[in-house]
């Protein structure tokens, strides 16, 4: 982490991949889980359909920031893959703008699904900015805030 934080930011993230940090993002979606649910009506009831848990999804999340030097951290991790995957887990932090942690979810089976750079184009004075988005199995307890 930085000694100065972005103060431009209210809220920003860091993901840590098997204790490697990725470094810091400002947008972070995703955050997601839904339970498929199955309605089974009681013989006899007629007042009362049962609501039986059957499958949870999880969302792929989706971190974006401006073009850092952490940018190459994230190319070597989605490199890795290609020489096999793994079963990682990652944490991902919210942080205030000072540093101090808001929030953490641990993440179990995390793989990248896709990255996209900035586009590069002189005409336009846009900030350069990338995205991350990776897929999990789910979540796990973190041991912080």
């Amino acid at each position: 982490m930085p000694a100065t934080p972005d103060p431009g930011s209210t809220i920003f993230f860091t993901l840590t991949i098997d204790g490697h940090s990725l470094g810091l993002f400002n947008g972070c979606e995703g955050l997601a889980s839904t339970v498929e649910v199955e309605q089974y009506q009681e013989g006899g009831n007629n007042g009362f359909v049962w609501q039986l848990p059957t499958r949870v999804n999880f969302s792929t999340i989706r971190l974006t920031r401006p073009l850092t030097a952490d940018t190459a951290k994230v190319a070597a991790w989605i490199s890795s893959v290609t020489t096999g995957i793994t079963q990682t887990t990652a944490q991902i932090s919210a942080l205030h703008a000072n540093g101090e942690p808001v929030a953490q979810w641990g993440l179990l089976g995390v793989l990248p699904v896709s990255w996209t750079g900035p586009t590069l184009d002189p005409s336009s004075p846009a900030v350069a900015t990338e995205t991350l988005e990776i897929a999990h199995h789910g979540f796990t307890v973190t041991g912080g805030a």
